[in-house]
């Protein structure tokens, strides 16, 4: 709804201001009348004329009433021509405007578009709410202020918008696959909607990095059933049960790897996919193609270096070659820096000195790792592996630590 008033309305705040007249006039209408056939059309057409409205009693757009009436034009609406037809999908493409910086344009755009709060967002990036909302107010001064107009660029323009589009889409399904806090791990929703998006893109352009992040997000979907247990806690993917991977899905993504690597073009999204790849094709952890899983992340750090690829091409080296090896190139990941607020990296860390036997330094490296972490089936997993090391570290315990 919000995409599409924006759009019949031309801003964000007239088109937060016709949504909640329109649910005000719903909640009052709807138990009295009934819900009507088509509760969006209703929903979007009475927001949009209540909100016209108001303005005329208020006075507040004297100058702008020839404007006004035409927007207040009973005609039915015509059917979308353009070549974006759905309004979310529009307006992420709006949004990603290449005069609004780059990480403003993002957090806008998450935050209007992507249904994800300001705290969300600041997860994502590793920075302060405080940051992240400073960001979207540059961004929407930047609109108003340039006057940059809410249309769908021609589809020439598309290319060029598309990495922030592509990200954008990327950061919301993320938030859905590991919740970064709440009760529960996964969105199902967010998840949904981004693959749901991820789809119009592929078919909008021929984009491999489109297609690369559309089979990634499908791979990691497909386990999303084995991820949890019973209790909403979480399951490693070395415990996981294989059988119950969506196949379909897989099988899905393949195609979208294939054809996008048939171009020669490698980006991040398509580095990452074919890893995952990699994970869902093995039978088991053991008999998985480590050693091509860490030629794919040295290529990704070239592409796309971050401490975060880093750290999992870390751990990716561990399975390889061993907890000794891979405690060593973690450690030296953390030294590096950029991880001091990242609980997966003392996460990591523990892991790799619990396999090792050394507990007292697993037990402090679980300790960081809990002092950082927001979500709770992570706390408890966390929690789990301390109380673990806590048994074996204590005197005359005679247990030996469980190698996961």
């Amino acid at each position: 709804m919000l995409a599409t008033l924006i759009r019949l309305l031309g801003g964000f705040e007239a088109a937060e201001e016709a949504l909640h007249e329109a649910f005000a006039a719903a909640v009052e209408q709807w138990p009295r009348d009934g819900v009507p056939a088509n509760p969006f059309a209703w929903l979007v057409s009475t927001g949009r004329f209540k909100l016209i409205d108001r303005w005329r009693r208020q006075a507040r757009f004297t100058q702008a009433l020839p404007a006004l009436a035409a927007l207040a034009d009973a005609a039915p609406e015509p059917t979308m021509t353009e070549h974006i037809e759905d309004d979310e999908l529009r307006l992420i493409f709006t949004c990603c405007h290449p005069l609004i910086a780059p990480d403003a344009r993002i957090a806008l755009t998450l935050r209007e578009v992507g249904g994800l709060t300001t705290e969300e967002i600041a997860r994502a990036y590793r920075v302060p709410a405080p940051t992240i909302a400073q960001r979207i107010v540059r961004a929407k001064a930047k609109i108003r202020d340039d006057a940059l107009s809410y249309e769908v660029p021609e589809r020439a323009e598309l290319p060029a918008r598309i990495e922030s589009v592509l990200q954008v889409i990327y950061l919301i399904f993320n938030e859905g696959y590991a919740v970064t806090a709440g009760p529960r791990l996964i969105r199902d929703d967010l998840c949904a909607e981004a693959i749901r998006l991820g789809r119009l893109v592929v078919d909008l352009l021929d984009d491999p990095e489109a297609q690369g992040l559309l089979a990634l997000m499908l791979l990691h979907e497909a386990r999303r059933s084995s991820r949890v247990d019973e209790a909403g806690d979480l399951i490693l993917l070395e415990n996981q049960n294989r059988s119950l991977w969506d196949q379909a899905r897989i099988v899905e993504a393949q195609g979208l790897i294939e054809r996008a690597l048939a171009s020669h073009r490698v980006g991040p999204y398509l580095l990452q996919a074919a890893i995952a790849s990699l994970h869902a094709l093995a039978p088991n952890v053991v008999d998985t193609d480590w050693p091509q899983i860490v030629s794919l992340y040295d290529t990704l750090l070239r592409v796309d270096p971050s401490p975060v690829v880093a750290l999992n091409r870390a751990v990716a080296i561990a399975m390889r070659d061993g907890p000794e090896m891979g405690l060593r190139s973690i450690e030296a990941v953390i030294e590096q820096g950029g991880l001091d607020d990242y609980h997966l990296a003392y996460s990591a860390r523990a892991e790799m000195e619990r396999r090792l036997g050394h507990v007292e330094a697993a037990a402090a490296s679980y300790k960081r790792a809990l002092e950082l972490v927001r979500q709770p089936a992570e706390r408890r997993f966390l929690q789990t592996r301390l109380a673990q090391v806590a048994i074996a570290s204590a005197p005359h315990s005679g247990t030996k630590v469980e190698i996961a």
